[in-house]
């Protein structure tokens, strides 16, 4: 959930008014307070003109979030406004801490739910908020997801808690991004890359269009794309932007930098999709920038358009692509692009399920590629001859598909003894850590973890895996937590650095939402077993906290990053605050 995480009205007006919005509406689906289903719990318009802005608010900036069948990042909305009462649901957005602080009990349940206390957004207009609920309210109905199974779903599935026996991990406080927002999130720093060679570089990303490079602390701007992609777009949608960035492993020699970055849909039709009769929501674009001098900032140079993606909604895109950075030359590795793709919000789309595992669109997959050659359908890229299509048949089949599965695959990266991690934040069950290998299918939206699900019923739900079920079909992660713990994993490393020697040897993550930080050792990192979980105690400039606090009521949103030496960095969106890891003590 880019994010799990379950936010209402996604993008919509302000970060601000969807944490409000988010409990707004979790709080109305599914629970009735004294109220009878169906009933309508206050005058609703039904004018043309506000049922249209309504409507056009709600696809441009909640759509990604929600629909009104059933449960997508955010809760389905098909009995929103016939389940609660308008007064309240307007009064909780002028102010939620305050309705929680009085012991309101809707509000009060969500708190206790959700372990997140939304900040209030007094300066919302009534029309605003009137015309999006008297949309809603237009499309209330009774739906119930037909349910393929019989089976009984499991409502914890891991039921063992994650212990709190890591040890302590020290932090220091290193510098603040830029701010690029006026509320929080105020940096969405998304990722973090050293460019090797004689010196080594820090390079960030910021999801609003800038890469930057930081020395002494201080953050420069090395490329914005924003005046150079006039279709760029940096909402709606919570990863949205400019979603990663990598250096060539050449780039000394060539000057190649990649980026990927969303824009909205227009004349330009992509490379890789699906049928015309589907309308596309989003686009992902992946360019390469020829740097004529690296050493002066900010980059100039030529660029071209590498490859450009259809997506089905604005949810789940292109939040990584990424070289091996361990293999040399001589290895048929060397070179070649790894894009890590979403499933576009298919999977939660009623009817769309289908695309997130066919081999002939690029959703829900991670794509190799040699950017370097020109052996592709629109001659700009090459075709890794080891892929596991590449010598496919059928030429609808795409042969860039390296692996396949995933929900919104954000992160990938390699252990220092040559596993490829790829991590994937699940729907409404499992986070998870899979093991990179050719042609393998993770399993979604068959599988949220070691978990069945049953995409043509209710998404949401997951089963336990039938014993007649074939086990070679799915490679299962080899490591998981449920929701529980948290709603959104933020993929880590595996600790390399020189600094800390007790660390070495340990996989270091974290979660998006509650900003929790966890661990477990690399050696246990394999295919066919789970790697146990341990939490770590967070000290931050001598003084024992978490990310949470640090972020009061707003999502920490944290993110990991190895920096120069291959040491370990934490930065959280919310704030845009970087941080460096000093020390670690075991228990």
């Amino acid at each position: 959930m880019r994010l799990a995480m379950v936010n209402l009205f996604c993008e919509c007006y302000s970060w601000k008014m969807i944490r409000v919005l988010f409990l707004l509406l979790t709080g109305v689906i599914g629970i009735a307070f004294g109220q009878k289903a169906g009933q309508s719990s206050g005058n609703y318009s039904s004018d043309t003109k506000i049922l249209a802005t309504g409507q056009q608010l709600f696809e441009n900036y909640c759509s990604s979030c929600h629909n009104f069948s059933q449960r997508s990042i955010g809760p389905g909305l098909h009995q929103a406004t016939t389940e609660s009462p308008k007064v309240w649901l307007k009064k909780f957005i002028r102010n939620a801490p305050a309705m929680i602080s009085s012991g309101d009990a809707r509000a009060t349940r969500l708190f206790g739910e959700y372990k997140q206390m939304m900040p209030p957004f007094p300066s919302l207009a009534d029309d605003q908020v009137d015309a999006i609920l008297a949309y809603i309210h237009k499309n209330q109905k009774v739906v119930t997801a037909q349910q393929a199974s019989a089976d009984i779903a499991i409502k914890d599935p891991i039921p063992a808690k994650i212990p709190q026996t890591g040890g302590q991990l020290f932090l220091q406080y290193h510098s603040t991004a830029p701010a690029t927002g006026s509320t929080a999130p105020l940096a969405r720093i998304n990722k973090m890359q050293v460019l090797t060679g004689d010196q080594e570089r820090l390079f960030v990303v910021d999801l609003q269009g800038v890469l930057y490079e930081i020395t002494d602390k201080t953050w420069h701007i090395a490329l914005d794309i924003r005046p150079l992609r006039t279709h760029f777009t940096t909402s709606p949608g919570l990863g949205t932007g400019l979603g990663s960035f990598a250096f060539h492993p050449d780039f000394s020699e060539n000057g190649l930098l990649y980026t990927s970055h969303a824009e909205k849909v227009h004349s330009v039709r992509g490379d890789l999709g699906f049928a015309d009769s589907i309308k596309v929501g989003l686009q992902w674009v992946l360019t390469e920038w020829k740097i004529d001098n690296s050493s002066k900032l900010p980059f100039t140079g030529k660029s071209r358009e590498v490859l450009r993606i259809d997506l089905l909604t604005i949810a789940h895109g292109v939040q990584e692509i990424t070289f091996n950075p361990l293999v040399r030359k001589s290895h048929d590795d060397y070179g070649l692009l790894y894009i890590g793709i979403g499933d576009g919000g298919s999977a939660e789309k009623k009817g769309f399920y289908p695309l997130c595992s066919n081999n002939k669109v690029p959703s829900g997959s991670v794509l190799r590629i040699d950017p370097l050659g020109r052996t592709s359908r629109n001659q700009q890229y090459g075709i890794p001859s080891t892929n596991p299509f590449a010598f496919e048949k059928d030429p609808t089949v795409l042969k860039e598909i390296y692996c396949r599965g995933f929900r919104n695959p954000n992160r990938i990266i390699w252990t220092p003894d040559g596993k490829m991690l790829i991590d994937d934040i699940g729907q409404s069950n499992i986070e998870e850590v899979n093991l990179g290998i050719v042609g393998a299918d993770y399993g979604w939206p068959e599988r949220e973890g070691t978990f069945r699900v049953d995409p043509r019923g209710d998404i949401n739900k997951v089963f336990a895996v039938s014993t007649t079920e074939s086990d070679k079909k799915y490679t299962n992660p080899i490591l998981q937590y449920d929701h529980d713990e948290g709603r959104a994993i933020s993929g880590g490393f595996v600790y390399d650095g020189q600094t800390i020697p007790a660390l070495k040897g340990k996989y270091v993550f974290s979660d998006i939402t509650n900003g929790r930080v966890f661990m477990t050792e690399n050696r246990d990192l394999l295919v066919g077993k789970l790697a146990p979980i341990q939490e770590l105690d967070l000290w931050v400039d001598n003084e024992r906290t978490t990310f949470q606090k640090l972020n009061g009521t707003a999502k920490p949103d944290s993110r990991l990053g190895i920096g120069p030496g291959g040491e370990l960095y934490f930065f959280t969106k919310a704030d845009g605050k970087l941080y460096k890891v000093i020390g670690f003590q075991p228990k």
